[in-house]
C-alpha cells in the first residue's frame, strides 16, 4: 500500500491528548494535505497531566480535551474522540478492545496509526506505561477483534456495526523502526499543534529546539542530509 494513493482514511488511537502531535502531527498533516480523512481517538483526557498546581485537578480533562481539539484543527483534523479511561492506570481490557474496535468499525480506516506495544530502552518517555497498554490494546482490536464479526458481539447486534479489516498499522516509538517520514515542510504544522497544548509546556520557548533535536537526530539515522527533520515508524501489514 502506497503512503498516500490507496488510503481514504486513517485512524490514529493514542494514550492521551498531545502523544500524536510530539509523535507524529509532521506525518499526519502530509497526509490531510493529500486529501486523507484523519480521525483521532484518544484513550483517557490526560487528567494526570500538567504542571500548574494553581489548576484545579478537576478542571484539566476539560482543558486538555480542548487542547487537543485545537491542536488537531492546526493540521486539519476534525474528528477527535475520547474514549474517557483514566490517565495513569490505562490497562489492556476487554472493554478497552472494545471501545477501540468500535472506533475501528464506525471509521472504517484502511492504515491506522497506535503507539507501539513494545517498550524502546532508548526512549523511556516514549514507552510511558499507558502507552504501551494503550498499543497492545489496539493492536488486539485491528487483530483479530475488529475483523472479527463475533467479537463484541454488541456491536454488532445492538449498534449495527459491521467487522472491518485493517490492512496496514503505523507504530510510532517503535524500537525497530523500517520507515522514515521526512516532515521538514510540515514541521511548522506541528509545532503548532505542539504548542497548543499549553497546559503541558512549562516553558514552551524551548520546545521547538527540543523537538527539533528529536527530529534531527532521525534524520541523521535514516541518512538525510543536514537539516532534514524526519518522523519514525515502524509499518506492520496484516493479511
Amino acid at each position: 500500500m502506497d503512503e498516500q494513493g490507496s488510503v481514504e482514511r486513517v485512524l490514529a488511537i493514542m494514550a492521551h491528548p498531545d502523544d500524536v502531535d510530539f509523535g507524529s502531527a509532521g506525518t499526519v498533516a502530509q497526509w490531510v494535505k493529500a486529501g486523507i480523512s484523519v480521525t483521532y481517538g484518544i484513550v483517557t483526557d490526560g487528567d494526570a497531566g500538567g504542571f500548574d498546581p494553581a489548576i484545579p485537578r478537576s478542571e484539566i480533562p476539560t482543558i486538555r480535551r480542548a487542547e487537543q481539539r485545537t491542536a488537531a484543527a492546526e493540521i486539519g483534523v476534525n474528528n477527535v474522540h475520547f474514549l474517557g479511561y483514566q490517565d495513569g492506570d490505562v490497562t489492556v481490557t476487554q472493554d478497552l478492545r472494545r471501545d477501540i474496535s468500535r472506533l475501528i468499525r464506525q471509521v472504517r480506516p484502511q492504515r491506522m496509526l497506535i503507539q507501539s506495544p513494545d517498550r524502546n530502552w532508548d526512549r523511556i518517555p516514549a514507552s510511558h506505561p499507558d502507552h504501551l497498554a494503550t498499543g497492545e490494546a489496539a493492536i488486539r482490536a485491528i487483530y483479530p477483534d475488529a475483523r472479527n464479526p463475533f467479537a463484541h458481539p454488541e456491536l454488532l447486534q445492538d449498534e449495527g456495526l459491521q467487522d472491518w479489516v485493517v490492512p496496514e498499522v503505523w507504530l510510532m516509538a517503535s524500537p525497530t523502526p523500517n520507515h522514515y517520514v521526512d516532515v521538514t515542510e510540515t514541521f511548522p504544522d506541528k509545532m503548532r499543534a505542539i504548542h497548543a497544548h499549553v497546559s503541558q509546556l512549562p516553558a514552551p520557548d524551548q520546545v521547538e529546539d527540543r523537538v527539533r533535536t528529536w527530529l534531527s537526530a532521525a534524520a541523521y539515522e535514516a541518512g538525510l542530509p543536514e537539516g532534514r527533520l524526519v518522523e519514525t515508524f515502524q509499518i506492520v501489514n496484516i493479511p
